[in-house]
């Protein structure tokens, strides 16, 4: 359905977001002990952004007019996009490198904060779009 979220967007937020809580849970509870703080602090931050940002992507798998305005819905299925790549490079990266020690695997984050950003500024963009005067096919 062309006026609705896309489908993938409930199910993979609603996840992200249950990652999220294991990913805080596992650090608090298992890493805790065995990780310097610079690691358990990656590892902390990894696990918020990954819960803030999964709920953002649930709070816009909500937001219906902008999915039926023909001028926002790009806009706003490419910061879709943008958030669960960011998810995946911004915490996928910070929780390899805690896990595995392979400093490295840093330098994927900022990818992964960059797309994050450029998410926001694309929510930014719908926000200012009006959607009572573009509604419909």
């Amino acid at each position: 359905m062309a006026d609705a979220p896309p489908r993938w967007l409930r199910p993979v937020a609603a996840s992200l977001g249950a990652l999220g809580v294991l990913a805080g849970a596992f650090g608090a509870h298992a890493l805790r002990d065995r990780l310097a703080p610079d690691l358990m602090n990656a590892w902390e931050t990894a696990a918020d952004y990954g819960l803030l940002h999964a709920v953002v992507l649930l709070s816009l798998s909500a937001w219906e007019p902008a999915f039926r305005s023909n001028r926002a819905r790009p806009w706003l299925i490419s910061a879709c996009y943008l958030f669960l790549m960011g998810i995946l490079l911004f915490s996928g990266s910070l929780f390899a490198l805690v896990l595995t020690g392979v400093g490295g695997l840093g330098l994927i984050t900022p990818f992964g904060g960059t797309a994050l950003i450029l998410a926001w500024i694309l929510l930014v963009r719908t926000g200012l779009i009006r959607l009572d005067k573009d509604t419909g096919a």
